[in-house]
């Protein structure tokens, strides 16, 4: 309680606590980023095996192998190990951004060069986490607000690698948010509701007019969930605005990696993480944005 109370009216010492504890999340958020992927695809195959030994007993040979793959570490549980050589890592050398510094972005034990996106997402989680305790200062709306920055982090990041946008993210968001609309954290419970409602309606709709037209799939389901997540948060009004800052993001993000990679074969890059800056960007700006249009159009 004494720390709460010091941290509650020591701006300073709120950021700096804040910082520090999102470096300690971003690490943990790599975790979740490399293993929960594995952890889901492990429980796909080893359920779509069952399922078809089950009825189709001839298969249950030819499928063995698949079900004799090695279970994936638990998120929780399991030490970090180098992914190269399997040695464990020790506690300092698992010190946020640090460790990669003190050991030159290399594994200590086989050299193996060390994926520069970890102390990157480390550092992005405690920048973002301190910006939003820096704009809401010291309040329950900061601490939703950081809550809602670590999910969005992790869906970005697993949608980048997988194309796949996880349930257990997407519509633990839209719950938290329309949960949170009970104490009017960002809107009230009816508008909550709408926004859900309209965020999941709008790509809906979208994704099956262009698959009208074109006889093809331009998102994936995970889209709509995560937008309705965003509209839970935020309201209807917000939801467009979120669609047009991930459109914004999605353009120059898209143009960058172009250019960057213009000699190179381009990696696929989803809506996902584009949609995850744009809720991110609402959560900040989405009411400014708004209330700047109504003033513009006189409405």
């Amino acid at each position: 309680m004494e720390l709460l109370n010091t941290l509650e009216h020591s701006p300073v010492l709120l950021l700096v606590f804040t910082f520090i504890f999102s470096l300690l999340i971003g690490s943990f958020l790599n975790v979740v980023i490399y293993r929960l992927p594995k952890s889901m695809e492990y429980d796909w195959t080893n359920e779509s095996i069952g399922h078809l030994t089950d009825t189709h007993e001839e298969l249950k040979k030819p499928l063995e192998k698949y079900s004799k793959t090695k279970k994936p570490p638990s998120i929780i549980w399991a030490r970090s190990h180098c992914q190269n050589c399997n040695y464990q890592i020790k506690a300092w050398e698992n010190i946020p951004v640090f460790g990669f510094l003190f050991l030159r972005g290399k594994c200590s034990n086989c050299k193996t060069k060390i994926s520069n996106r970890y102390w990157m997402i480390e550092l992005l989680t405690a920048i973002l986490s301190t910006v939003v305790v820096y704009y809401f200062g010291w309040s329950l709306t900061s601490l939703t607000g950081i809550l809602l920055t670590w999910f969005l982090i992790t869906i970005a990041m697993i949608d980048y690698d997988t194309l796949v946008i996880p349930d257990q993210f997407s519509l633990s968001l839209m719950w938290i948010g329309l949960f949170i609309s009970l104490w009017t954290v960002f809107i009230e419970p009816t508008a909550a509701i709408k926004g859900a409602l309209l965020g999941y309606l709008l790509l809906w709709t979208i994704f099956h007019l262009f698959k009208i037209v074109t006889g093809k799939d331009g998102m994936g389901y995970g889209d709509f969930k995560l937008l309705a997540a965003g509209g839970a948060w935020f309201g209807m009004q917000s939801v467009m605005v979120i669609v047009i800052m991930s459109s914004f993001a999605g353009a120059i993000l898209g143009s960058f990696f172009i250019f960057i990679n213009k000699n190179k074969k381009s990696k696929q890059i989803p809506f996902g993480p584009y949609l995850a800056i744009g809720m991110w960007l609402t959560m900040l700006f989405g009411q400014n944005i708004i209330d700047w249009y109504f003033t513009l159009s006189g409405l």
